[in-house]
């Protein structure tokens, strides 16, 4: 539980099905239009795909930035202007309050201008057809399924839950390929930690007591009233057990024996983060 192990975090863990899906993906791509890259406002860096380019080609990108109700509004904002000056249409939505017409508006922008294209060819106009793409657990699911206005897809608040490539219908113009959640072979250090804070990785890839310290740090460092919020401190002890000792009495996290149940706090910490209890956040800082 020292500075030094969580400095040298190193993952490795890429399931089978995530370089399957990319190996579809780019067998696909010559039938996409446009591509939607899904992305965590939280962790606007850490939650993009780094090798994206590999497999999209040069296709139009529409980067969607979901959770926004739950991020640091004026730490996003930051990335949302560096993704734009590289070109990029960025929305940032709620998944679950805001209009996704947007969206929709975008997509067919870029459309008009290809079947403008194929007309002047003496080709048909057609539908377009969108791919969306994204790391675990970043809201792609729920994104769809607001797109398609039912639940045409599972959701579920842990990274997995979507294991293959599937067409899905939006409406007369549109229709969706469904991916699930890529990641890289490798990431490290704070990107690594990122990701498990907001479960995108699996829970057990990570130590949890190291994730938990990331999060409560992270909170000391550039959201000290929120930590005082939730835990009752604004600041860490020198030995972080007398925090974890008093985090754990302060919420009842206690053995039979009346000793502080370790595991308990971790899962505390995590699952706040998790249910969106702790928001107004965001992981990513822009240098």
């Amino acid at each position: 539980m020292n500075e030094k192990s969580l400095s040298k975090v190193v993952i490795n863990w890429y399931p089978g099905h995530m370089a399957k899906a990319k190996r579809q993906i780019q067998e696909k791509i010559n039938l996409i239009d446009v591509v939607l890259e899904v992305v965590d406002s939280r962790m606007p860096k850490s939650s993009k795909l780094i090798d994206i380019d590999n497999y999209v080609s040069n296709k139009p990108r529409i980067m969607i930035m979901t959770k926004y109700d739950l991020c640091d509004k004026n730490e996003t904002k930051k990335w949302i202007s560096y993704y734009e000056d590289l070109g990029y249409v960025v929305i940032p939505i709620d998944l679950f309050n805001d209009s996704i017409n947007l969206i929709i508006k975008e997509i067919m922008k870029i459309m008009d201008v290809k079947n403008e294209s194929l007309v002047k060819k003496g080709m048909k106009k057609r539908k377009a057809r969108v791919l969306v793409v994204g790391i675990p657990n970043v809201g792609k699911s729920t994104l769809i399924n607001r797109l398609v206005g039912k639940k045409s897809v599972d959701v579920g608040n842990k990274p997995g839950v979507t294991k293959s490539l599937s067409w899905i219908r939006i409406n007369d113009s549109i229709e969706l390929l469904d991916t699930p959640g890529i990641l890289w072979p490798k990431f490290e250090n704070s990107t690594a930690l990122n990701l498990a804070s907001l479960t995108a990785i699996k829970e057990e890839v990570l130590s949890i007591d190291e994730v938990a310290i990331y999060i409560l740090k992270t909170l000391e460092k550039y959201y000290p009233d929120i930590l005082e919020k939730r835990f009752g401190i604004n600041h860490l002890s020198s030995d972080i057990v007398d925090t974890l000792e008093y985090i754990g009495k302060k919420r009842g996290c206690l053995s039979k024996g009346g000793e502080v149940d370790y595991d308990k706090v971790y899962s505390i910490v995590l699952k706040e983060i998790k249910d969106g209890v702790i928001k107004n956040i965001t992981f990513d800082r822009f240098a």
